[in-house]
This record gives C-alpha cells, sequence and structure tokens, in this order.
C-alpha cells in the first residue's frame, strides 16, 4: 500500500484537516516482477540457441564493442570470453579482426540495410592461417530500450575440427 497524506484546505486557504489517500500498489510490483521474469526467460532462450547453434556467432553494441560471443566462436577462434567481451571488434586478438571487408561491412554497408547475408572475408589470422568466412548480419533495433545490437554469424569454408 502506498499511503499520501495532505493538507485540507478551505476555500479561504486555511488548513482544516488532513486527507490521507491510499492506493493498492501490489499489482504494479507484480507486474514488475512478471516482466522482470519474462525478461530473464527470453535472455537465457536467446543464450541457449545462441551457444547450442555450430556457427561463431558474435553480438556488438553500436559501438562495434563485443557484447558477447557463442561457445562456437571462442572455440573456433581459439580465444576466451575475457579476451573478447568488453573490446572493440577491431582490436580482439591483438588487431588481427582489424579486416579492411569487415569494416567495411560494419561501418558503411550494415548501417544502410537492416540485414546482410553471404558477405566474404577472406583473411589469415595469425595462430589460424588463412580463412574464408562467410558473413551474415543483422542490425537488432530495441525501441523500448533505446539500443542497437549487431548479430554477426560467421560459417567458415574451411572449419577447423570442432572439439
Amino acid at each position: 500500500l502506498l499511503a499520501r497524506m495532505q493538507p485540507y484546505r478551505t476555500l479561504n486557504n486555511v488548513i482544516e484537516g488532513v486527507v490521507l489517500t491510499f492506493t493498492d500498489i501490489s499489482e504494479i510490483h507484480e507486474a514488475k516482477r512478471i516482466k522482470l521474469s519474462a525478461v530473464q526467460l527470453a535472455r537465457e532462450l536467446a543464450e541457449g540457441i545462441v551457444n547450442t547453434v555450430n556457427e561463431s556467432l558474435i553480438v556488438l553494441d553500436g559501438g562495434l564493442q563485443v557484447v558477447s560471443a557463442s561457445r562456437s566462436f571462442y572455440r573456433y577462434f581459439r580465444v576466451t570470453a575475457e579476451e573478447t567481451v568488453g573490446r572493440k571488434i577491431y582490436d580482439l586478438g591483438n588487431g588481427q579482426w582489424n579486416i579492411p571487408d569487415l569494416r567495411q561491412l560494419l561501418e558503411s554497408i550494415l548501417p544502410q540495410k537492416q540485414a546482410l547475408d553471404g558477405y566474404v572475408v577472406e583473411h589469415d589470422f595469425p595462430g589460424l592461417g588463412s580463412r574464408r568466412l562467410v558473413l551474415n548480419a543483422r542490425r537488432l533495433v530495441s525501441e523500448m530500450a533505446n539500443s542497437e545490437l549487431i548479430l554477426l554469424a560467421m560459417v567458415a569454408n574451411d572449419p577447423l575440427e570442432r572439439s
């Protein structure tokens, strides 16, 4: 319950009492709890899907900083979450992701489109060798959260053994 106390004033603006109002806010709190539970469930579902698919997935914020990545990404590129999350994509692996074709995709092409499929990037990754990656990218715009994310899926035409 929410209680409010206000003065009771006459037409002559003289206080002659107190007005108490009570509002039942339990429904508001319950709605917030349900909404938080739904958001948590949706997040857990999304993380489960990301970690189940074989493609390497990486999620970037509007500043091209890594928000999260899939287990497949970490395994394929032999990196950890600690080395990846919170860093700009171009800074990953001591700059090995500073690839001109990837930069063109993320900075020039994708801002003008909602999605892009089949974008081919060829690059020599130190420690991994030459790789031909087919990239699929989606801009995920949330007006409610006032944010924009980029989901980048990578399929290697020459996959490493997955263990």
